[in-house]
């Protein structure tokens, strides 16, 4: 696996309590990040394949037979 280092800048007490986190998970600091990072990036890729796998599912849903035309108002449906 190929490493890149990054310089990222945090303001000051985000990365006090970030690493009180990392030390209380017994963690260092870099490795905490790295698995927070895989962590959104699997969301992430879940997502786009939930989204597209539904967006198929539309595209062949069965035809409710309107042909996407709407023939009835709101009135109709709630007439009483």
């Amino acid at each position: 696996m190929d490493i890149q280092n990054i310089t990222l800048a945090v303001p000051k007490h985000i990365l006090r309590k970030f690493k009180e986190i990392a030390f209380h998970r017994q963690k260092s600091v870099s490795k905490l990040m790295v698995e927070m990072i895989e962590e959104l990036v699997a969301n992430e890729e879940g997502y786009q394949l939930a989204r597209k796998s539904h967006l198929r599912q539309m595209d062949s849903a069965r035809s409710l037979g309107t042909e996407g035309k709407i023939t009835w108002t709101r009135d109709n449906l709630h007439e009483r």
